[in-house]
């Protein structure tokens, strides 16, 4: 948010301050992100843009520096997008380094199931964050009861469970996992230690994206993957 990392706590967007991490001094994008990729040997990095989720403009030159700064990294990108139009645009401001973006299409920012049907064309390429808060689907595009169109890797994120420590939501996790047996599901939200991250597993989680946990170092730093 407004070119620094944020704690985010209960996707109460507006409240959000600028990170405080066991991991490394500051909130510059770039020390956060080598200390969060050393500390959990990950090779792929989340990156919410916040000013875009709230309808601001795209942060196109903090990208460009995570790019460069970390070369060898993948980094999952949820820009607010409306269509895939939107996506289109930023990828040219980024020039090459745009082949290392995977974007992710948000059920929240969706604006028509049209643009949906645009954005999850390529499942391979692209990713779909189904978002609920509050037990309500944030879904304005119908994306959550469109099976057919969901691409091959499904982000589940329960916006209240974020940064709030109040435990995974494996009951919805579950319930999709039912309904899409072969799909990549990803959880994100309410991770607090490595007893959740195994249940969430045994929920049908293949994987789950964490912040909070890694920060407070309440998870147990990982073998490096490169």
């Amino acid at each position: 948010m407004a070119g620094q990392v944020v704690r985010a706590v209960r996707g109460e967007r507006s409240a959000y301050l600028p990170v405080c991490s066991a991991l490394c001094a500051g909130s510059a994008p770039i020390a956060v992100a080598r200390a969060l990729l050393d500390y959990s040997g990950a090779d792929t990095l989340y990156v919410a843009d916040l000013d875009a989720l709230m309808g601001g403009a795209a942060q196109a030159e903090p990208l460009a520096a995570l790019l460069a700064a970390l070369p060898h990294t993948a980094i999952w990108l949820d820009g607010g997008f409306r269509d895939a139009a939107a996506f289109a645009t930023l990828a040219q401001q980024l020039g090459a380094a745009a082949a290392r973006v995977t974007p992710v299409f948000a059920s929240e920012s969706l604006a028509t199931a049209q643009a949906a049907r645009e954005c999850l064309a390529d499942p391979r390429r692209a990713i779909l964050s189904l978002d609920r808060r509050g037990g309500e689907p944030l879904d304005p595009a119908a994306c959550w009861n469109a099976e057919a169109l969901w691409p091959e890797r499904v982000i589940v994120m329960t916006l209240e469970r974020v940064g709030a420590f109040a435990g995974p939501d494996l009951q919805t996790l579950a319930a999709l996992r039912r309904r899409a047996p072969g799909t990549t599901l990803i959880g994100a939200g309410g991770i607090r230690d490595d007893v959740d991250l195994q249940a969430a597993a045994a929920a049908g989680a293949d994987a789950w994206l964490v912040a909070s946990a890694l920060h407070d170092r309440r998870l147990a730093p990982r073998k490096p993957l490169r």
